[in-house]
């Protein structure tokens, strides 16, 4: 299936001006990791005026320390160098605006039984980016020497704001 035409557009310009970006390195030139929250809303490497090449950029929903997330932060730390990582959830986010009975129900009434799995909500982004920080700090995956920041992304300004952990 083709892409659609405004899409395969833009990646036919993108493509055009890729350049000697395939000669990047595949270890992130700042040695940054960042874990974020999904939501279109926001761009990490534009939020820290960062480039390509610059940062490996780990998404899921709420920007939670799962198990998947810190997979992707040991790979990039034990085999392609990162030393730091920014843990940035946001303000107005989705995973604050329900629980996991009621996301479980929703499937059930679609015919869905999902109850294995935990959607990880919170109703705190402050806490939930400093749980994460913690587990990403204490867990012996990374090294004592992996530095991890948490910060929040304001939605109605545009700022990143660091948490004090």
């Amino acid at each position: 299936m083709p892409l659609p035409n405004d899409l395969g557009d833009a990646n036919a310009r993108y493509a055009a001006a890729w350049g000697d970006r395939a000669s990047l390195a595949k270890e992130p030139a700042r040695k940054l990791a960042i874990l974020a929250c999904m939501d279109a809303r926001f761009d990490p490497l534009a939020a820290l005026g960062l480039k390509e090449g610059d940062a490996h950029v780990i998404r899921n929903a709420g920007g939670v320390a799962s198990d998947d997330a810190l997979r992707s932060l040991v790979v990039s730390n034990r085999l392609l160098g990162t030393t730091t990582a920014y843990v940035i959830g946001h303000t107005q986010c989705g995973m604050a605006s329900f629980t996991n009975e009621e996301l479980h129900a929703r499937l059930e009434g679609e015919g869905v039984d999902a109850r294995w799995l935990d959607f990880l909500p919170f109703r705190d982004v402050e806490e939930s980016v400093a749980a994460s920080v913690r587990r990403l700090r204490e867990t012996p995956l990374l090294p004592d020497d992996y530095s991890v920041e948490g910060f929040v992304f304001e939605v109605e300004t545009g700022r990143l704001v660091p948490l004090e952990a």
